[in-house]
């Protein structure tokens, strides 16, 4: 089972989140332990941004076994279409395209996401498949 991973999942375990760090890194081994990890470029883009390198986020990434996976065109038409979805129904800047980018890279290309916004994707991307580590138990 491929299972991408969003930013907050991975900034939970990065930042030692003390509200969702622990659940988030459960997650993140279960999700391995059934199959692989990957991120979209969005993803890796957004996390790197909390190292104090290019190459320090690249080994904290790899050392939780995420792979780079890069959207496709059929991804980015689809994120095209949920955005303009949620503008035609009013949405308003709360929501970034970056949002869309994540949730129809996992749609498309991987069976699952692992994230802790499932509400939003759940009613963009009704047949992705979401696991939300705040879901299961901790420890």
């Amino acid at each position: 089972m491929i299972t991408a991973v969003d930013s907050n999942v991975l900034l939970d375990v990065f930042g030692a989140d003390t509200t969702f760090g622990e659940r988030s890194k459960n997650a993140i081994r279960t999700c391995l332990s059934e199959g692989s990890l990957m991120a979209c470029e969005v993803v890796w883009a957004e996390v790197a941004g909390f190292f104090p390198s290019s190459e320090a986020a690249r080994e904290a990434m790899q050392r939780l076994e995420v792979t780079f996976t890069a959207l496709t065109l059929e991804s980015a038409l689809l994120a095209s279409s949920a955005w303009k979805s949620y503008r035609e129904r009013g949405g308003q800047k709360k929501r970034v395209v970056a949002d869309f980018l994540i949730g129809a890279h996992a749609l498309s290309q991987s069976d699952r996401l692992l994230t802790r916004d499932r509400g939003f994707y759940r009613t963009y991307f009704s047949e992705l498949q979401v696991f939300d580590p705040t879901e299961t138990k901790e420890g």
